[in-house]
């Protein structure tokens, strides 16, 4: 055979071997699409939790968090497959073996908004990664490492206003490579089958609606494995006994729900954006985005009750401390641009207002 019949055989063989699944046990990221089904139907959404309890301002306490505003030195990191998306972030190596991703800048929403709604997601009980307010220096830094990451290094440079991201722990479940799961899957889940009640599933869809998230694109939201539900069949197979649909990315968030996903951050947009867009039905205000798969709830009566007794255990403190941490009043360099937490705190309570003293049909 001559060497031109080879190479279409070869390059032939090596898409099949890379569309294969691995050999050995099969992880829980190497699901059948029929298997995937299975968990999303008995997929919980919330877990309980003591609001109460939870200290908004320093976050979930884990091994490898951070404190408020803590200053953080990394070494810079090429990623080779990019980090996608469109707001400025990199890789940097807190050690050999620990890589984060960094978003930084004054002016980049998702600095602020991403805090904000981990944390509130996370007191409430809803699945959520944790995001920490920090300070960054960075080594070997490219001088603009988002929009020139190939420019000249510098020695260091210091992003006072940044974030690092810890995702919830867990083996992510997919039948291809970041597959997520689109909103219009919740109606899959099945009560009786094991999964979340619809009151939860809408409580989800109302947050949603409460800090105006319209990026809602599949790959935003996981469905996860937590740690301590992972096992193992007979053959070595990795299963899952209790799945966990949530929202992974929470960057778009206490702005104004836009076509592009641009407006976020921003309380005169956000405290201007009404909780229904239609008070009778209970249709929540959600406008959906060009990638978006999520717009404009139906709410129900046992949905909405459920969420608004969660809002209702925040106290003000709490509520301050997550606008705090989001270190909200900072986004403009000049402070007299920047309204106070405590009008934070009055929008959010105004908006909680229009849950809780609303009455949806049955």
């Amino acid at each position: 055979m001559s060497s031109l019949g080879v190479w279409p055989a070869y390059f032939a063989l090596a898409l099949f071997a890379a569309a294969s699944p691995s050999p050995g046990p099969r992880k829980l990221d190497e699901v059948t699409p029929e298997q995937r089904a299975t968990y999303l139907k008995r997929s919980m959404v919330w877990q309980p939790t003591d609001v109460a309890s939870h200290d908004l301002l320093a976050g979930p306490r884990r091994k490898d968090g951070f404190t408020f505003d803590q200053q953080v030195a990394c070494d810079y990191i090429v990623d080779p497959g990019g980090l996608g998306g469109t707001t400025p972030k990199f890789s940097c190596a807190l050690a050999p073996d620990d890589v984060v991703k960094v978003k930084y800048g004054r002016k980049n929403g998702e600095v602020y908004a991403g805090v904000a709604a981990t944390r509130l997601f996370w007191a409430l009980g809803f699945g959520a990664d944790a995001v920490y307010p920090v300070q960054v220096t960075c080594r070997n830094c490219p001088i603009e490492p988002w929009w020139w990451s190939t420019e000249k290094r510098v020695d260091q440079k210091t992003y006072e206003l940044a974030t690092i991201e810890r995702r919830l722990p867990g083996e992510r479940i997919e039948s291809k490579p970041d597959e997520g799961w689109s909103w219009p899957e919740l109606e899959d889940v099945d009560e009786p089958a094991g999964g979340a009640p619809r009151a939860h599933r809408d409580a989800l869809k109302l947050l949603m609606v409460l800090i105006q998230n319209s990026d809602s694109k599949p790959d935003n939201q996981l469905l996860l494995c937590p740690e301590d539900a992972v096992g193992k069949d007979a053959a070595g197979n990795q299963t899952c006994s209790r799945p966990l649909l949530y929202v992974h990315d929470l960057g778009y968030a206490f702005g104004e729900a836009t076509l592009f996903d641009t407006r976020k951050n921003n309380l005169a947009s956000w405290e201007g954006e009404p909780i229904w867009k239609d008070p009778v039905q209970c249709v929540g205000n959600l406008k959906k985005s060009l990638l978006g798969t999520f717009k404009d709830p139906v709410i129900g009566e046992a949905g909405r009750k459920f969420l608004a007794d969660l809002l209702l255990k925040l106290s003000d403190k709490q509520i301050a401390d997550m606008f705090t941490a989001a270190r909200v009043e900072r986004f403009h360099e000049h402070p007299e641009r920047n309204r106070p937490i405590s009008d934070w705190v009055q929008a959010f309570k105004r908006k909680r207002d229009e849950i809780v003293n609303h009455h949806c049909p049955a």
